[in-house]
Protein backbone atom coordinates (compact mmCIF):
# COMPACT_ATOMS: atom_id res chain seq x y z
CA UNK A 1 0.00 0.00 0.00
CA UNK A 2 2.84 2.19 1.23
CA UNK A 3 4.28 1.49 -2.64
CA UNK A 4 1.16 2.28 -4.64
CA UNK A 5 0.65 5.46 -2.39
CA UNK A 6 4.07 7.25 -3.14
CA UNK A 7 3.27 6.00 -6.76
CA UNK A 8 0.20 7.84 -6.86
CA UNK A 9 1.46 10.85 -5.43
CA UNK A 10 4.14 11.30 -7.56
CA UNK A 11 1.74 10.80 -10.63
CA UNK A 12 0.14 13.75 -8.92
CA UNK A 13 2.68 16.01 -8.38
CA UNK A 14 4.08 15.10 -12.43
CA UNK A 15 0.59 16.03 -13.58
CA UNK A 16 0.60 19.13 -11.38
CA UNK A 17 3.83 20.12 -12.63
CA UNK A 18 2.78 19.64 -16.04
CA UNK A 19 -0.73 21.26 -15.75
CA UNK A 20 1.41 24.45 -14.16
CA UNK A 21 3.47 25.17 -17.19
CA UNK A 22 1.95 27.33 -19.73
CA UNK A 23 1.30 27.15 -23.32
CA UNK A 24 0.90 29.43 -26.40
CA UNK A 25 -2.57 30.34 -27.08
CA UNK A 26 -3.60 27.82 -30.03
CA UNK A 27 -4.24 30.59 -32.31
CA UNK A 28 -1.18 32.49 -32.02
CA UNK A 29 0.49 29.22 -32.60
CA UNK A 30 -1.77 28.68 -35.67
CA UNK A 31 -1.20 32.37 -36.75
CA UNK A 32 2.69 32.18 -36.50
CA UNK A 33 2.61 29.07 -38.25
CA UNK A 34 0.84 30.59 -41.34
CA UNK A 35 3.00 33.62 -41.21
CA UNK A 36 6.15 31.12 -41.31
CA UNK A 37 4.66 29.17 -44.25
CA UNK A 38 3.89 32.41 -46.30
CA UNK A 39 7.15 34.27 -45.73
CA UNK A 40 9.43 30.88 -45.77
CA UNK A 41 10.74 32.06 -42.60
CA UNK A 42 12.87 29.85 -40.51
CA UNK A 43 14.56 30.41 -37.10
CA UNK A 44 11.78 28.66 -35.16
CA UNK A 45 10.80 25.29 -35.26
CA UNK A 46 7.21 25.05 -35.81
CA UNK A 47 6.46 21.88 -34.49
CA UNK A 48 7.61 23.77 -30.76
CA UNK A 49 5.61 25.85 -29.05
CA UNK A 50 6.89 28.97 -29.84
CA UNK A 51 6.83 30.76 -26.07
CA UNK A 52 7.56 27.27 -23.82
CA UNK A 53 10.87 27.83 -23.01
CA UNK A 54 11.94 31.57 -22.68
CA UNK A 55 16.00 30.95 -23.58
CA UNK A 56 15.05 29.50 -26.44
CA UNK A 57 17.37 30.79 -29.70
CA UNK A 58 14.22 32.81 -31.49
CA UNK A 59 13.78 34.10 -28.05
CA UNK A 60 16.59 37.20 -27.25
CA UNK A 61 16.68 40.77 -28.12
CA UNK A 62 19.30 39.29 -30.80
CA UNK A 63 17.30 37.03 -32.84
CA UNK A 64 16.01 37.76 -35.84
CA UNK A 65 13.50 36.79 -36.66
CA UNK A 66 11.97 36.96 -32.87
CA UNK A 67 9.69 35.73 -30.96
CA UNK A 68 9.19 36.74 -27.18
CA UNK A 69 6.14 36.29 -25.32
CA UNK A 70 4.37 37.10 -21.78
CA UNK A 71 3.12 33.69 -19.98
CA UNK A 72 2.02 35.52 -16.44
CA UNK A 73 -1.38 33.22 -17.53
CA UNK A 74 -1.65 31.80 -20.85
CA UNK A 75 1.14 32.69 -22.81
CA UNK A 76 1.12 35.19 -25.97
CA UNK A 77 3.47 36.52 -28.59
CA UNK A 78 3.95 40.21 -27.73
CA UNK A 79 7.30 40.77 -29.58
CA UNK A 80 7.30 39.61 -33.31
CA UNK A 81 10.57 40.91 -35.21
CA UNK A 82 11.09 40.17 -38.87
CA UNK A 83 13.99 42.58 -39.82
CA UNK A 84 15.91 43.25 -43.05
CA UNK A 85 15.38 39.87 -43.95
CA UNK A 86 14.33 40.43 -48.05
CA UNK A 87 10.56 38.88 -46.77
CA UNK A 88 8.34 39.67 -49.73
CA UNK A 89 5.09 39.90 -50.39
CA UNK A 90 1.89 41.21 -48.59
CA UNK A 91 1.40 41.59 -44.85
CA UNK A 92 -0.53 38.27 -44.39
CA UNK A 93 -4.06 38.41 -42.43
CA UNK A 94 -2.73 35.93 -39.54
CA UNK A 95 -0.59 38.44 -38.34
CA UNK A 96 -3.51 40.29 -36.95
CA UNK A 97 -4.35 37.33 -35.02
CA UNK A 98 -1.42 38.24 -32.44
CA UNK A 99 -3.61 40.58 -30.62
CA UNK A 100 -1.16 40.92 -27.46
CA UNK A 101 1.64 42.18 -29.69
CA UNK A 102 2.95 45.28 -28.18
CA UNK A 103 6.72 45.73 -30.46
CA UNK A 104 6.85 44.93 -34.19
CA UNK A 105 9.44 45.30 -36.40
CA UNK A 106 8.87 44.30 -40.01
CA UNK A 107 11.39 47.37 -41.30
CA UNK A 108 13.86 46.87 -44.46
CA UNK A 109 12.20 44.38 -46.18
CA UNK A 110 10.55 44.30 -49.35
CA UNK A 111 6.61 43.81 -48.04
CA UNK A 112 4.34 45.68 -50.81
CA UNK A 113 0.40 45.94 -51.09
CA UNK A 114 -1.25 47.96 -48.49
CA UNK A 115 -0.93 48.34 -44.61
CA UNK A 116 -4.52 46.03 -43.75
CA UNK A 117 -7.14 48.11 -41.88
CA UNK A 118 -7.09 45.54 -39.71
CA UNK A 119 -3.67 46.80 -37.88
CA UNK A 120 -6.06 49.28 -35.68
CA UNK A 121 -7.20 45.68 -33.72
CA UNK A 122 -3.51 45.54 -32.04
CA UNK A 123 -4.53 47.93 -29.77
CA UNK A 124 -1.63 47.04 -27.47
CA UNK A 125 1.33 48.33 -29.35
CA UNK A 126 3.47 50.54 -27.83
CA UNK A 127 6.23 50.26 -31.13
CA UNK A 128 5.74 49.82 -34.54
CA UNK A 129 8.14 49.87 -37.55
CA UNK A 130 7.43 49.21 -40.98
CA UNK A 131 9.82 51.48 -42.52
CA UNK A 132 12.02 50.49 -45.78
CA UNK A 133 9.47 48.63 -47.28
CA UNK A 134 7.65 48.57 -50.90
CA UNK A 135 4.31 49.50 -49.15
CA UNK A 136 1.73 51.74 -51.05
CA UNK A 137 -1.67 52.93 -50.60
CA UNK A 138 -3.18 55.30 -48.01
CA UNK A 139 -2.35 55.15 -44.61
CA UNK A 140 -5.36 53.27 -42.88
CA UNK A 141 -7.01 55.61 -40.46
CA UNK A 142 -7.18 52.72 -38.34
CA UNK A 143 -3.57 53.49 -36.76
CA UNK A 144 -5.58 56.04 -34.36
CA UNK A 145 -6.72 53.45 -32.63
CA UNK A 146 -3.04 51.93 -31.28
CA UNK A 147 -3.24 54.76 -28.95
CA UNK A 148 -0.42 53.04 -26.56
CA UNK A 149 2.10 54.01 -29.86
CA UNK A 150 5.41 55.45 -28.04
CA UNK A 151 7.20 55.50 -31.70
CA UNK A 152 5.58 54.65 -35.33
CA UNK A 153 7.69 54.99 -37.85
CA UNK A 154 6.34 53.91 -41.66
CA UNK A 155 9.24 55.83 -43.85
CA UNK A 156 10.74 55.02 -47.26
CA UNK A 157 7.51 53.24 -48.69
CA UNK A 158 5.40 54.21 -51.28
CA UNK A 159 2.55 55.31 -49.02
CA UNK A 160 0.08 57.80 -50.79
CA UNK A 161 -2.33 60.49 -50.46
CA UNK A 162 -2.27 62.35 -47.44
CA UNK A 163 -2.00 61.87 -43.30
CA UNK A 164 -5.38 60.76 -41.53
CA UNK A 165 -6.11 62.95 -38.60
CA UNK A 166 -6.78 60.05 -36.78
CA UNK A 167 -2.98 59.54 -36.11
CA UNK A 168 -3.92 62.87 -33.83
CA UNK A 169 -5.50 60.60 -31.37
CA UNK A 170 -1.52 58.84 -30.54
CA UNK A 171 -0.72 61.29 -28.24
CA UNK A 172 1.25 58.57 -26.09
CA UNK A 173 3.88 59.35 -29.86
CA UNK A 174 7.58 60.04 -29.10
CA UNK A 175 8.71 59.08 -32.16
CA UNK A 176 7.37 59.40 -35.81
CA UNK A 177 8.93 58.82 -38.95
CA UNK A 178 6.84 59.39 -41.79
CA UNK A 179 9.35 60.51 -44.18
CA UNK A 180 10.14 59.57 -47.82
CA UNK A 181 6.95 58.49 -48.97
CA UNK A 182 5.06 59.53 -51.97
CA UNK A 183 2.29 61.95 -49.43
CA UNK A 184 0.66 64.52 -51.05
CA UNK A 185 -1.44 67.78 -49.02
CA UNK A 186 -0.85 70.24 -46.28
CA UNK A 187 1.01 69.41 -43.50
CA UNK A 188 -1.26 67.75 -41.19
CA UNK A 189 -2.84 69.93 -38.09
CA UNK A 190 -3.03 66.89 -36.02
CA UNK A 191 1.00 66.90 -35.50
CA UNK A 192 -0.07 69.84 -32.94
CA UNK A 193 -1.54 67.42 -30.41
CA UNK A 194 1.22 64.93 -30.74
CA UNK A 195 2.68 66.96 -27.66
CA UNK A 196 5.28 64.13 -26.22
CA UNK A 197 6.70 64.00 -29.46
CA UNK A 198 10.75 63.33 -28.95
CA UNK A 199 11.64 63.03 -33.16
CA UNK A 200 9.31 64.08 -36.13
CA UNK A 201 10.47 63.26 -39.62
CA UNK A 202 8.42 64.02 -42.49
CA UNK A 203 11.47 64.78 -44.90
CA UNK A 204 10.64 64.11 -48.84
CA UNK A 205 6.93 63.85 -48.35
CA UNK A 206 5.86 66.29 -51.02
CA UNK A 207 3.75 68.18 -48.14
CA UNK A 208 2.33 71.91 -49.19
CA UNK A 209 0.90 74.39 -47.18
CA UNK A 210 2.03 76.57 -45.02
CA UNK A 211 3.13 75.38 -41.65
CA UNK A 212 0.03 75.02 -39.40
CA UNK A 213 0.13 77.08 -35.91
CA UNK A 214 1.01 74.97 -33.04
CA UNK A 215 -1.39 73.06 -30.85
CA UNK A 216 0.90 71.67 -28.48
CA UNK A 217 4.31 73.06 -25.95
CA UNK A 218 6.28 70.12 -28.16
CA UNK A 219 8.29 70.60 -24.30
CA UNK A 220 10.14 66.94 -25.70
CA UNK A 221 10.72 67.44 -29.41
CA UNK A 222 14.36 67.35 -30.44
CA UNK A 223 14.29 66.53 -33.66
CA UNK A 224 12.23 68.07 -36.06
CA UNK A 225 12.84 67.58 -39.85
CA UNK A 226 10.29 68.93 -42.86
CA UNK A 227 13.28 69.36 -45.63
CA UNK A 228 12.63 68.76 -49.41
CA UNK A 229 9.01 69.19 -49.06
CA UNK A 230 6.72 71.69 -50.55
CA UNK A 231 6.24 74.13 -47.58
CA UNK A 232 5.41 77.69 -48.08
CA UNK A 233 4.59 80.78 -46.42
CA UNK A 234 7.08 82.21 -43.41
CA UNK A 235 8.81 80.57 -40.57
CA UNK A 236 6.59 80.24 -37.78
CA UNK A 237 7.74 82.11 -34.67
CA UNK A 238 6.49 79.96 -32.07
CA UNK A 239 9.63 77.58 -33.17
CA UNK A 240 11.18 79.76 -30.68
CA UNK A 241 9.26 78.16 -27.82
CA UNK A 242 10.75 74.52 -28.69
CA UNK A 243 13.16 75.13 -25.83
CA UNK A 244 14.36 71.35 -26.45
CA UNK A 245 14.76 71.56 -29.90
CA UNK A 246 18.49 70.95 -30.82
CA UNK A 247 17.64 69.74 -34.75
CA UNK A 248 15.75 71.55 -37.29
CA UNK A 249 15.97 70.90 -40.60
CA UNK A 250 13.42 72.87 -43.09
CA UNK A 251 15.54 73.69 -46.23
CA UNK A 252 14.62 72.89 -49.76
CA UNK A 253 11.40 74.07 -49.42
CA UNK A 254 9.09 77.16 -50.68
CA UNK A 255 9.34 79.35 -47.39
CA UNK A 256 9.51 83.04 -47.37
CA UNK A 257 9.55 86.06 -45.90
CA UNK A 258 12.03 86.66 -43.01
CA UNK A 259 14.01 84.43 -40.81
CA UNK A 260 12.99 84.86 -37.11
CA UNK A 261 15.25 86.53 -35.50
CA UNK A 262 15.05 84.69 -32.04
CA UNK A 263 14.69 81.48 -34.05
CA UNK A 264 18.45 80.09 -32.67
CA UNK A 265 17.97 79.53 -28.87
CA UNK A 266 20.62 78.60 -26.53
CA UNK A 267 20.00 74.68 -27.32
CA UNK A 268 19.73 74.84 -30.68
CA UNK A 269 22.87 72.75 -32.61
CA UNK A 270 21.81 72.68 -35.99
CA UNK A 271 19.15 75.17 -38.19
CA UNK A 272 19.04 74.25 -41.99
CA UNK A 273 16.74 77.28 -44.23
CA UNK A 274 18.75 76.18 -46.90
CA UNK A 275 17.18 76.78 -50.71
CA UNK A 276 14.12 78.61 -49.80
CA UNK A 277 13.68 82.60 -51.02
CA UNK A 278 14.12 83.82 -47.58
CA UNK A 279 15.72 87.57 -47.13
CA UNK A 280 16.53 89.82 -44.76
CA UNK A 281 20.13 89.21 -42.29
CA UNK A 282 21.20 86.17 -40.04
CA UNK A 283 20.19 86.93 -36.77
CA UNK A 284 22.23 89.14 -34.54
CA UNK A 285 22.45 86.40 -31.91
CA UNK A 286 23.73 83.85 -34.68
CA UNK A 287 27.83 83.98 -34.14
CA UNK A 288 27.02 83.89 -30.16
CA UNK A 289 25.07 80.96 -29.37
CA UNK A 290 27.55 78.99 -31.64
CA UNK A 291 24.49 77.06 -33.52
CA UNK A 292 25.65 75.28 -37.24
CA UNK A 293 23.69 77.10 -39.93
CA UNK A 294 23.05 76.38 -43.46
CA UNK A 295 21.51 79.17 -45.75
CA UNK A 296 23.10 78.34 -48.95
CA UNK A 297 20.55 79.02 -51.69
CA UNK A 298 18.57 81.61 -49.93
CA UNK A 299 18.45 85.45 -50.70
CA UNK A 300 19.64 86.25 -47.59
CA UNK A 301 22.34 89.21 -47.27
CA UNK A 302 25.11 86.86 -45.19
CA UNK A 303 26.69 90.16 -44.25
CA UNK A 304 27.34 88.73 -40.68
CA UNK A 305 30.14 86.57 -42.24
CA UNK A 306 33.54 88.09 -41.18
CA UNK A 307 35.59 86.66 -43.82
CA UNK A 308 34.68 89.05 -46.47
CA UNK A 309 36.46 86.14 -48.99
CA UNK A 310 33.86 83.53 -47.91
CA UNK A 311 31.14 86.28 -48.37
CA UNK A 312 31.87 87.15 -51.74
CA UNK A 313 32.03 83.14 -52.35
CA UNK A 314 28.98 82.75 -50.90
CA UNK A 315 26.93 85.37 -53.18
CA UNK A 316 28.61 84.49 -56.10
CA UNK A 317 26.86 81.12 -54.91
CA UNK A 318 23.36 82.81 -54.91
CA UNK A 319 23.97 84.48 -58.02
CA UNK A 320 25.36 83.08 -61.14
CA UNK A 321 26.13 86.36 -62.91
CA UNK A 322 28.15 87.60 -60.52
CA UNK A 323 30.43 84.72 -60.87
CA UNK A 324 30.31 85.72 -64.77
CA UNK A 325 31.42 88.66 -64.27
CA UNK A 326 34.19 88.39 -62.33
CA UNK A 327 35.40 85.52 -64.52
CA UNK A 328 38.88 86.02 -66.01
CA UNK A 329 41.68 84.51 -67.60
CA UNK A 330 42.90 83.40 -63.94
CA UNK A 331 39.80 80.98 -63.89
CA UNK A 332 40.30 76.79 -63.25
CA UNK A 333 39.71 74.68 -65.91
CA UNK A 334 39.67 71.90 -63.72
CA UNK A 335 38.50 70.97 -59.91
CA UNK A 336 39.25 67.49 -58.18
CA UNK A 337 38.85 66.74 -54.50
CA UNK A 338 39.83 63.70 -52.52
CA UNK A 339 36.32 63.24 -50.57
CA UNK A 340 36.65 62.72 -47.06
CA UNK A 341 40.60 62.56 -47.40
CA UNK A 342 43.81 64.65 -47.38
CA UNK A 343 45.51 66.06 -50.03
CA UNK A 344 46.65 63.35 -52.59
CA UNK A 345 48.40 63.46 -56.22
CA UNK A 346 47.69 60.42 -57.45
CA UNK A 347 50.15 58.45 -60.23
CA UNK A 348 48.52 60.17 -62.56
CA UNK A 349 49.77 63.22 -61.96
CA UNK A 350 46.30 64.98 -60.88
CA UNK A 351 46.08 67.07 -57.57
CA UNK A 352 43.39 66.12 -55.03
CA UNK A 353 42.65 68.75 -52.97
CA UNK A 354 42.07 68.16 -48.76
CA UNK A 355 38.34 67.23 -47.75
CA UNK A 356 38.87 66.47 -44.15
CA UNK A 357 37.03 68.87 -42.68
CA UNK A 358 34.98 67.78 -39.77
CA UNK A 359 30.94 68.89 -41.24
CA UNK A 360 28.28 69.17 -39.08
CA UNK A 361 24.36 68.01 -39.35
CA UNK A 362 24.25 71.96 -41.04
CA UNK A 363 26.84 73.28 -42.98
CA UNK A 364 28.24 75.16 -45.35
CA UNK A 365 31.93 75.19 -45.66
CA UNK A 366 34.25 76.94 -48.33
CA UNK A 367 37.53 75.35 -48.99
CA UNK A 368 40.89 77.44 -48.03
CA UNK A 369 41.76 77.81 -51.19
CA UNK A 370 38.46 79.89 -52.12
CA UNK A 371 37.91 77.51 -55.31
CA UNK A 372 34.70 75.35 -54.23
CA UNK A 373 32.77 74.72 -51.00
CA UNK A 374 30.44 71.86 -49.55
CA UNK A 375 26.57 71.97 -48.37
CA UNK A 376 25.86 69.13 -46.04
CA UNK A 377 22.50 68.99 -44.34
CA UNK A 378 21.12 65.82 -41.88
CA UNK A 379 22.15 64.09 -38.85
CA UNK A 380 22.78 60.41 -37.87
CA UNK A 381 20.37 60.37 -35.15
CA UNK A 382 21.00 57.05 -34.17
CA UNK A 383 24.18 55.96 -34.91
CA UNK A 384 26.11 54.51 -31.87
CA UNK A 385 29.60 56.39 -32.82
CA UNK A 386 28.01 59.85 -33.35
CA UNK A 387 26.84 61.89 -36.22
CA UNK A 388 29.97 61.27 -38.81
CA UNK A 389 30.29 62.28 -42.01
CA UNK A 390 33.45 60.60 -43.16
CA UNK A 391 34.29 56.71 -43.89
CA UNK A 392 37.34 55.65 -43.61
CA UNK A 393 39.24 51.95 -43.89
CA UNK A 394 42.56 50.37 -43.92
CA UNK A 395 41.59 47.93 -46.31
CA UNK A 396 42.66 47.37 -49.46
CA UNK A 397 40.77 49.17 -52.67
CA UNK A 398 40.15 46.35 -55.36
CA UNK A 399 39.83 47.41 -58.64
CA UNK A 400 42.28 50.75 -59.33
CA UNK A 401 45.78 51.23 -58.56
CA UNK A 402 44.87 54.46 -56.64
CA UNK A 403 43.60 52.77 -53.66
CA UNK A 404 44.58 55.51 -50.87
CA UNK A 405 42.13 57.87 -52.99
CA UNK A 406 39.00 55.78 -51.97
CA UNK A 407 40.20 54.90 -48.34
CA UNK A 408 38.30 58.04 -47.22
CA UNK A 409 34.70 58.42 -48.23
CA UNK A 410 32.16 61.69 -47.86
CA UNK A 411 28.43 60.53 -46.42
CA UNK A 412 25.77 62.42 -45.53
CA UNK A 413 22.53 61.27 -44.05
CA UNK A 414 20.37 63.39 -46.48
CA UNK A 415 22.16 65.75 -48.90
CA UNK A 416 25.40 66.34 -50.13
CA UNK A 417 26.51 68.84 -52.55
CA UNK A 418 29.95 69.84 -53.85
CA UNK A 419 30.67 73.46 -56.45
CA UNK A 420 33.47 74.56 -58.20
CA UNK A 421 33.99 77.95 -58.27
CA UNK A 422 35.59 79.90 -60.95
CA UNK A 423 35.73 77.39 -63.91
CA UNK A 424 36.03 78.39 -67.09
CA UNK A 425 32.75 77.86 -69.10
CA UNK A 426 32.74 75.32 -71.28
CA UNK A 427 32.07 71.43 -71.57
CA UNK A 428 33.42 69.14 -68.85
CA UNK A 429 34.23 65.85 -68.06
CA UNK A 430 33.09 65.12 -64.68
CA UNK A 431 34.62 62.01 -62.80
CA UNK A 432 32.66 59.82 -59.84
CA UNK A 433 34.86 57.91 -57.85
CA UNK A 434 32.84 55.08 -55.87
CA UNK A 435 33.82 52.58 -53.64
CA UNK A 436 31.55 51.02 -50.56
CA UNK A 437 33.87 51.37 -47.58
CA UNK A 438 31.30 50.33 -45.07
CA UNK A 439 28.57 47.92 -46.28
CA UNK A 440 30.07 44.00 -46.34
CA UNK A 441 28.57 41.98 -48.98
CA UNK A 442 29.62 39.01 -46.98
CA UNK A 443 26.86 35.94 -48.03
CA UNK A 444 27.67 33.98 -44.82
CA UNK A 445 26.19 36.77 -42.38
CA UNK A 446 22.95 39.19 -42.40
CA UNK A 447 25.80 41.99 -41.82
CA UNK A 448 25.64 41.35 -45.89
CA UNK A 449 22.23 42.30 -46.47
CA UNK A 450 22.85 46.46 -46.41
CA UNK A 451 21.96 48.43 -49.64
CA UNK A 452 23.05 51.96 -49.99
CA UNK A 453 21.36 53.17 -52.42
CA UNK A 454 20.88 56.99 -53.60
CA UNK A 455 20.57 59.43 -56.66
CA UNK A 456 23.27 61.62 -58.43
CA UNK A 457 22.62 65.50 -59.64
CA UNK A 458 25.20 67.26 -61.69
CA UNK A 459 24.16 70.92 -62.79
CA UNK A 460 20.59 69.84 -61.37
CA UNK A 461 20.05 66.99 -64.36
CA UNK A 462 19.46 63.54 -62.63
CA UNK A 463 22.52 61.24 -63.93
CA UNK A 464 22.16 58.18 -61.63
CA UNK A 465 18.95 57.32 -59.65
CA UNK A 466 19.17 54.58 -56.98
CA UNK A 467 22.84 54.27 -57.35
CA UNK A 468 24.07 50.85 -55.48
CA UNK A 469 27.81 51.28 -55.45
CA UNK A 470 28.01 47.49 -54.51
CA UNK A 471 25.97 45.98 -57.32
CA UNK A 472 27.66 48.54 -60.39
CA UNK A 473 31.50 47.97 -58.97
CA UNK A 474 30.69 44.06 -58.29
CA UNK A 475 31.78 43.83 -54.31
CA UNK A 476 32.25 45.89 -51.37
CA UNK A 477 35.91 48.04 -51.21
CA UNK A 478 36.14 47.86 -54.87
CA UNK A 479 36.85 51.06 -56.87
CA UNK A 480 34.04 52.13 -59.79
CA UNK A 481 34.42 55.63 -61.58
CA UNK A 482 31.16 57.14 -63.10
CA UNK A 483 31.80 59.99 -66.52
CA UNK A 484 29.61 62.07 -67.47
CA UNK A 485 29.54 65.56 -69.56
CA UNK A 486 28.30 68.73 -68.56
CA UNK A 487 28.43 72.36 -69.68
CA UNK A 488 29.09 75.49 -67.53
CA UNK A 489 27.92 78.42 -68.29
CA UNK A 490 28.25 80.79 -64.92
CA UNK A 491 31.59 79.59 -63.48
CA UNK A 492 29.80 77.10 -61.06
CA UNK A 493 29.36 73.36 -61.49
CA UNK A 494 27.54 71.55 -58.62
CA UNK A 495 27.66 67.95 -57.91
CA UNK A 496 24.80 67.01 -55.73
CA UNK A 497 24.35 63.78 -54.05
CA UNK A 498 20.62 62.91 -52.29
CA UNK A 499 19.39 59.87 -49.84
CA UNK A 500 16.05 59.58 -51.44
CA UNK A 501 14.72 56.96 -48.82
CA UNK A 502 15.59 54.04 -50.79
CA UNK A 503 17.83 51.30 -49.02
CA UNK A 504 18.53 49.93 -46.12
CA UNK A 505 19.09 52.31 -42.70
CA UNK A 506 20.71 49.80 -40.22
CA UNK A 507 23.00 47.59 -41.43
CA UNK A 508 25.66 46.78 -40.69
CA UNK A 509 25.18 49.94 -37.45
CA UNK A 510 21.92 52.22 -36.96
CA UNK A 511 22.20 54.99 -39.42
CA UNK A 512 24.71 53.24 -42.55
CA UNK A 513 22.61 54.97 -45.01
CA UNK A 514 22.78 57.51 -47.36
CA UNK A 515 25.54 58.96 -50.32
CA UNK A 516 28.80 58.04 -49.99
CA UNK A 517 31.82 59.25 -52.79
CA UNK A 518 35.49 58.91 -52.68
CA UNK A 519 36.58 61.55 -55.07
CA UNK A 520 35.73 64.05 -57.99
CA UNK A 521 37.72 65.07 -60.71
CA UNK A 522 36.75 67.44 -63.28
CA UNK A 523 38.66 68.07 -66.55
CA UNK A 524 38.01 69.93 -69.76
CA UNK A 525 35.77 67.67 -72.48
CA UNK A 526 36.18 70.28 -75.23
CA UNK A 527 39.08 72.59 -76.90
CA UNK A 528 37.04 75.44 -76.01
CA UNK A 529 38.44 74.94 -72.23
CA UNK A 530 42.37 75.62 -71.77
CA UNK A 531 44.08 73.61 -68.69
CA UNK A 532 45.57 75.77 -66.08
CA UNK A 533 45.16 73.84 -62.47
CA UNK A 534 48.22 71.75 -61.27
CA UNK A 535 47.06 68.76 -62.08
CA UNK A 536 45.97 69.08 -65.85
CA UNK A 537 49.63 71.56 -66.77
CA UNK A 538 51.00 68.07 -65.82
CA UNK A 539 48.73 66.20 -67.83
CA UNK A 540 49.02 68.49 -70.97
CA UNK A 541 52.72 68.93 -70.29
CA UNK A 542 53.33 64.65 -70.20
CA UNK A 543 50.99 65.32 -73.65
CA UNK A 544 52.91 67.80 -75.34
CA UNK A 545 56.55 66.24 -73.91
CA UNK A 546 55.25 62.41 -75.89
CA UNK A 547 54.36 64.67 -78.70
CA UNK A 548 57.74 65.97 -78.92
CA UNK A 549 59.12 63.32 -78.33
CA UNK A 550 57.79 61.15 -80.92
CA UNK A 551 58.35 63.88 -83.41
CA UNK A 552 61.87 64.18 -83.17
CA UNK A 553 62.26 60.34 -83.32
CA UNK A 554 60.44 60.60 -86.25
CA UNK A 555 62.78 63.24 -87.77
CA UNK A 556 65.76 61.22 -87.23
CA UNK A 557 65.14 58.43 -88.38
CA UNK A 558 63.90 59.93 -91.82
CA UNK A 559 67.50 61.84 -91.63
CA UNK A 560 69.20 58.22 -90.70
CA UNK A 561 67.57 57.10 -93.94
CA UNK A 562 67.64 60.16 -96.34
CA UNK A 563 71.66 59.60 -95.44
CA UNK A 564 71.87 56.09 -96.42
CA UNK A 565 70.04 56.54 -99.25
CA UNK A 566 71.90 59.94 -100.41
CA UNK A 567 74.89 57.85 -101.05
CA UNK A 568 73.67 56.53 -103.93
CA UNK A 569 71.17 58.18 -104.89
CA UNK A 570 71.14 60.80 -108.61
CA UNK A 571 72.19 64.29 -107.71
CA UNK A 572 69.01 66.14 -108.11
CA UNK A 573 66.52 64.88 -105.79
CA UNK A 574 63.20 65.86 -105.07
CA UNK A 575 61.89 65.93 -101.37
CA UNK A 576 59.09 67.76 -99.55
CA UNK A 577 59.80 70.17 -96.93
CA UNK A 578 57.88 71.72 -94.10
CA UNK A 579 53.61 70.51 -95.59
CA UNK A 580 53.77 70.52 -99.27
CA UNK A 581 50.34 72.52 -100.51
CA UNK A 582 49.18 71.33 -103.48
CA UNK A 583 51.55 69.66 -105.78
CA UNK A 584 53.71 72.44 -105.13
CA UNK A 585 58.18 70.96 -104.34
CA UNK A 586 61.32 72.34 -103.47
CA UNK A 587 64.02 70.72 -105.07
CA UNK A 588 67.10 70.45 -103.52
Amino acid sequence: MASLLLLSLSLSSLFLLVSSQSSTDPAEVAALKAIWEDWGLRGWNTTMDPCADPNAPWSPDSANPRIACDCSVTCHVTHLKVYALDVSGAIPKALFKLTELMDLNLGQNVLSGPLPPEIGTLSKMQYLSLGINNLSGPVPPDLGNLTRLISLSFSSNRFSGTLPRELGKLTSLEQLWASDNLFTGKLPEFIGSLTNLIDLSLRNSRISGQIPEKHGEFSNLIYLDLSFNKLSGQIPTWFKNLTSLQFLFLGNNNLEGFLPSDLITPKLVALDVSFNPIVGSLPLNYPEEGAFLNFLGTAMDGNSLEDRETLGIFRCLQNGSLCSSKASSFSESSFSVNCGGTEQTSSSGIDYYDDSENLEAASFYISSQQKWSISNTGIYISNPNGSRYIATTDSQILGTLESELYKTARVSPSSLRYYAVGLKNGKYAVELHFAEIVMSDSRSSWKGLGKRLFNVYIQGDKVLQDFDIQKEAGGSKTAIVKTFTTNVTNTILEVHFFWAGRGTCCIPLQGTYGPLVSAIHVSPDSVEVSPSSNGDKKEFGKFIGLGVGCVAALFIALFVFYLWWKKDAPSHMRMHTDSPKGDQQASV
